[in-house]
């Protein structure tokens, strides 16, 4: 039971906006939003997005599936999924990195890659880290992603972690005091990842 003197306070959940107009683009990213806007130039009608863990990647594999009409799917729901009936629509496929050694996912990627592109569709990929270090067990699949161009999103610089900690706020509802956001920009680790872990605990 709430006691007298307290009110009681409706947390809301957080809503991630992921539109064009909420992604901040710094020298740290401009490149790859720059190839994002331009899909119907990507050599081969495929890219690959790579960036550590909170960078944007799913942000701007959204921003890409609102303006090409593609539909997203988790690298790991590939093995349950119509693959000839993805490769009629752009698509994208998130977290490839996480079906490494995962020989049905890995051969679902495959089949989807070339079904993909053999009907003209484009296809983005997103992952953290290279494919170069990511230990897939089919060498086809391998070769694929080895010859796709590479997005790299950076760690952020001053003007993108100031631009991230100030949307994670607006995410969850929150308007910090004045002094918060260069606090924070002062004193935290610059990696995207710690933006969200500071800002979900000081929900």
């Amino acid at each position: 039971m709430t006691p007298p003197d307290q009110l009681p306070l409706p947390l809301l959940p957080a809503r991630t906006a992921r539109g064009r107009d909420d992604f901040f683009v710094s020298p740290s990213n401009a490149m790859a939003v720059a190839m994002i806007d331009n899909w119907r130039t990507w050599p081969g009608g495929k890219c690959l997005l790579t960036g550590p863990q909170g960078s944007g990647k799913t942000h701007l594999a959204h921003v890409w599936a609102t303006a090409s009409g593609a539909r997203i799917i988790p690298a790991l729901d590939l093995v349950q999924a119509d693959i000839p009936d993805l490769a009629q629509q752009p698509v994208c496929v998130e977290d490839v990195h996480v079906i490494t050694g995962n020989r049905p996912a890995e051969e679902a990627l495959f089949h989807l890659h070339n079904l993909a592109l053999a009907q003209g569709q484009p296809l983005l990929i997103t992952g953290i880290g290279a494919p170069q270090g990511w230990p897939l067990t089919l060498p086809d699949l391998q070769s694929r992603l080895l010859s796709t161009q590479i997005l790299r999103l950076e760690d952020p610089d001053d003007a993108l972690l100031g631009a991230l900690l100030a949307k994670l706020f607006a995410d969850r509802q929150i308007v910090p005091a004045p002094d918060v956001l260069p606090y924070l920009l002062k004193c935290m680790p610059r990696s995207h990842d710690s933006a969200a872990r500071i800002i979900a605990a000081l929900d």
